[in-house]
């Protein structure tokens, strides 16, 4: 008897330290759950082109602001801004690789519960060059140059990939890049045998005295056995280079070198990142036939490739979004797209100054 009582004593015993310590545990877990501190979710939606600089800016942004929590997607540049104006997504940053976006598809856009613009500034704060990327076992590669490179990629057994110019601005700087190179050398036949019979509705160009037009239909699918890939966005592009799927795509030249693919650098007056060239640039447009976009005609015109960023209507998290982009524009933000390949502008220019957050005008000055 007086064994048994001993036995149920210690199990009692036991049981006791062990309920004693799982409380213990939980009321420590509840503790620090207590002290932990919640952070901030930050939405950014950038162009595809930014994927590999800003994961390194995102990093280095979050090791001085352990508060805030970068959630980044990317997508090409019209998609970005649809997101927020048709799609109404609670964006905290919008980053396009076409600065002139912002006001031709968010100035001119209203908010519909409050009327409000989706924005009413934005900040040009990098550039870039259209070039020509290329895989190890692309057709043509001893032979292709600055100077052929259009009419090397238009043959027939060749695999050229393009982003949609609906959805990326790369692609529609494609489509510039052939009318710029047709007027840098006087030689009109370069569009046509890259584009005419390619597509079930026709991307058509009309040579102005003073102006070149390129129409993009609504519907833009290619035909079978079309020597054109279309994407969404050109970093999709990628993956179809690397497979040798593609001969050639026009990428971005930050985009090739951080992916380590061979390029084919095009002249500047056609690669869009000269600002001497500006003038040339400016003699080319691109319209979208593109019913999408109810209260805006998109008309992109030749310019210098510039980078934009502002805050949408809408943004949740206003001043944190105003941190990361001071940060990105930052000399610790310039060194990490630098050693991406992707330099910033010395000086940023902002639409719509007046309207800036105060942290921002003071490391901008107002685009004339």
């Amino acid at each position: 008897m007086m064994k048994k009582t001993i036995t149920i004593l210690l199990l009692v015993s036991l049981l006791s330290v062990a309920l004693a310590s799982c409380n213990g545990g939980q009321a420590g877990a509840g503790n620090e759950a207590m002290t932990s501190v919640e952070k901030t979710p930050l939405s950014v939606f950038a162009a595809g082109s930014l994927i590999i600089p800003f994961a390194d800016v995102e990093k280095a942004f979050e090791v001085k602001h352990p508060q805030i929590d970068v959630q980044a997607e990317y997508h090409g540049s019209i998609q970005v801004i649809r997101h927020a104006t048709e799609l109404h997504k609670p964006i905290d940053v919008v980053v396009t690789a076409d600065a002139s976006l912002i006001p031709l598809l968010m100035y001119e856009s209203r908010v519909p519960e409050t009327n409000e613009p989706y924005a009413d500034w934005y900040i040009r704060f990098a550039s870039n060059h259209l070039a020509l990327a290329y895989g190890e076992n692309s057709k043509y590669a001893d032979e292709i140059n600055a100077e052929n490179w259009a009419e090397v990629i238009a043959r027939p057994d060749m695999k050229i990939g393009i982003a949609d110019p609906r959805f990326d601005a790369s692609g529609y700087r494609a489509l510039m890049a052939f009318a710029l190179s047709e007027m840098a050398n006087n030689d009109y036949g370069l569009f046509a045998p890259m584009f005419d019979g390619q597509f079930s509705f026709p991307v058509t160009i009309f040579r102005g005295d003073e102006l070149t037009t390129i129409t993009v239909p609504e519907i833009l699918e290619t035909k079978k056995g079309s020597h054109i890939v279309l994407r969404g966005s050109s970093v999709q592009l990628i993956a179809l280079l690397q497979s040798g799927d593609l001969d050639y795509a026009f990428e971005y030249e930050s985009v090739i070198q951080q992916h380590e693919l061979n390029m084919v650098s095009l002249p500047d007056e056609v690669n869009l990142g000269e600002p001497d060239f500006e003038a040339e640039y400016n003699q080319v447009q691109v319209d979208l036939d593109f019913q999408r976009f109810a209260s805006v005609k998109p008309k992109f015109r030749g310019e210098r490739i510039g980078y934009g960023v502002t805050i949408p209507a809408g943004a949740q998290h206003t001043e944190e979004a105003a941190l990361f982009i001071a940060f990105l524009l930052s000399d610790e933000g310039r060194a990490v797209m630098e050693a991406n390949h992707h330099p910033l502008f010395e000086t940023f220019l902002a639409d719509g100054y007046e309207n800036l957050p105060a942290s921002l005008q003071a490391i901008t000055v107002p685009l004339e």
